[in-house]
């Protein structure tokens, strides 16, 4: 078999990574020839992994639809808004994921909730974790046509699946008796199998309120707050912050 014919079976078996480490080792012969050929074949079957794992992150990535892109070395911790570093490294440790826990990230409008939860979704994606990112309103708006149009069972069953789901912005419309329902519904099935990270501009101590149901309220609540990790950001919009900084 020649050099060609080896590299398009490699393609045509979807073994993409090995056949263009294969294609390096051809093209620099003086740089491979004195390796054994497990050696070779090792860097082979690591270009394939390593191929394999870029895919999935790129496909995780995609799929999460993060409002913001966003590494743990873009967070500001200069700015005085009550965010820790050692608060942030133990989240982005993500064990709390593997734990099925909850993160819920309040503070006023502009202070960064939702790049910080953009943040730890990236992290998520990058370590095989899939994830999903959605402002409240439009959840409650696709369960709502999910009503209409027969697909509600089947998007619960999708929701269900995501390993980390991230709900923004959340507590800034009133519920209604489908939104609550719908609601319990979603933080039931994840209650135990997945871990679900919430931004707010609204207190905790007002989201009982905000439900609307005394007994909704507390079968929700008793579920998403406890055990869950919290972090109270406080100060000014860091939009404020920043811009005022571009002007100086």
């Amino acid at each position: 078999m020649t050099p060609q014919q080896t590299l398009t079976q490699l393609n045509e078996l979807r073994l993409t990574g090995m056949a263009e480490q294969l294609s390096y080792q051809f093209d620099q012969p003086n740089t491979y020839d004195e390796l054994g050929f497990i050696e070779r074949l090792s860097l082979l079957i690591n270009h394939e992994a390593s191929t394999r794992d870029n895919r999935k992150v790129t496909r995780l990535l995609r799929q999460a639809k993060l409002r913001y892109g966003g590494q743990a070395s873009d967070i500001d911790y200069r700015s005085k808004r009550g965010l820790h570093k050692d608060t942030m490294a133990q989240l982005l440790s993500l064990d709390w994921i593997n734990k099925s826990r909850n993160v819920l990230i309040q503070g006023p409008t502009g202070t960064g909730k939702t790049f910080l939860a953009c943040v730890l979704g990236q992290a998520a994606c990058e370590h095989g974790i899939s994830t999903k990112y959605i402002r409240a309103s439009r959840l409650f708006e696709a369960l709502t046509l999910s009503h209409g149009d027969g697909s509600y069972t089947k998007l619960l069953a999708q929701i269900a699946k995501i390993k980390l789901l991230i709900i923004d912005d959340w507590g800034l419309d009133t519920l209604n008796q489908q939104n609550r329902n719908d609601l319990l519904e979603i933080i039931e099935d994840r209650h135990g199998n997945g871990a679900t990270l919430i931004t707010s501009q609204l207190p905790t101590n007002h989201w009982h309120d905000a439900i609307g149901e005394a007994t909704l309220a507390d079968a929700i609540l008793d579920r998403l707050l406890h055990n869950a990790h919290k972090i109270q950001l406080e100060g000014e919009s860091m939009r404020k912050i920043h811009s005022e900084k571009n002007k100086a």
